[in-house]
């Protein structure tokens, strides 16, 4: 990597920014990808909803990604971004390691990260018998004893339950903190959800998973979903000046632009509810809104020459 000038920095490797980052390369455009290497999906074993991809595993799809980047001419750098700023004719984008990328345009696609409930023994065991998306995970786990917990995540988690429950006959709602509305707790006993009032204490192991009360109940589980709060990983782009809507994530139009002129955003940075498959259409839907801002810096310049020859 030289401090020649890249057409667009791509910060965040995910489905979002390596498919971003390819159409880009495919364009011609000299384009470079910063990967923290932390990627939200890594503790799943596989990933699902993938046309053509079903059951690979999370690491696979991004070690495909970056070869076809690479097959285009595209770059990874394997460095945190730690700051963008203006720059003349463009953007200076900021590593840790000190180094700096200057570009035309810039697309962040760095995710988000879920803060998970509070509870003991929930941590060691997320992506493994502790889940998040039922779309995701619900069909590998039909059709057994299923829990959902709740979190802060009110309103994800009330869906939740009863959400889970098209995948099992068996699904046992634990509130723990959050109290129901009689019109909630009358709705969810409709539709065959079982609800254990109490406080959960911890989650223990064995064959499945157990939910301890602090009351001292035991309710025997092979799954718990559970509905961490959301958290976009967007200091780049609020550092930069990026507006920020109503929902406290940062607003972009239907192409990702973002209110800061040559940014845009893509995937679950600015989109909670995105699945692998639509975050990478999203980097794609961005990087061609991306490439156009880019042809018509191109055709200003070659007009501008011509009407100075």
């Amino acid at each position: 990597m030289d401090a020649t000038r890249y057409d667009a920095v791509v910060v965040g490797g995910g489905a979002a920014g390596l498919s971003a980052a390819t159409l880009l390369a495919r364009s011609r455009r000299r384009v470079v990808v910063v990967d923290a290497g932390e990627p939200r999906n890594a503790p799943s074993a596989h990933l699902h909803n993938f046309l053509s991809r079903d059951g690979m595993a999370p690491a696979e799809l991004l070690a495909a990604g970056r070869r076809e980047l690479a097959g285009y001419g595209g770059e990874v750098v394997e460095a945190l971004a730690t700051s963008i700023e203006r720059a003349e004719h463009g953007f200076a984008v900021r590593l840790a390691s000190g180094a700096e990328l200057t570009t035309r345009g810039v697309l962040v696609a760095t995710g988000l990260r879920d803060e998970l409930p509070d509870i003991p023994g929930l941590r060691d065991r997320w992506g493994d018998t502790v889940l998040h998306c039922p779309y995701c995970h619900g069909h590998e786990v039909r059709d057994q004893p299923l829990g959902v917990l709740g979190g802060d995540n009110r309103p994800f988690t009330v869906h939740q339950a009863a959400l889970v429950r098209l995948w099992s006959d068996d699904v046992a709602f634990f509130p723990n903190r959050i109290a129901l509305e009689a019109g909630e707790r009358e709705r969810l006993t409709a539709w065959g959800v079982r609800i254990v009032d109490g406080e959960v204490a911890r989650l223990s192991s064995g064959d499945g998973l157990t939910v301890e009360l602090a009351d001292g109940r035991q309710v025997r589980r092979q799954a718990v979903f559970a509905g961490p709060r959301f958290v976009p990983n967007d200091r780049l782009l609020t550092g930069l000046g990026c507006e920020v809507g109503d929902n406290g994530w940062v607003a972009t139009d239907a192409s990702g632009r973002t209110s800061v002129a040559g940014v845009w955003a893509a995937g679950n940075v600015v989109d909670s509810p995105a699945q692998l498959i639509s975050a990478a259409g999203a980097g794609s839907t961005a990087a061609i809104a991306l490439n156009h801002h880019l042809l018509a810096q191109d055709v200003e310049r070659a007009a501008t020459a011509l009407s100075r020859a």
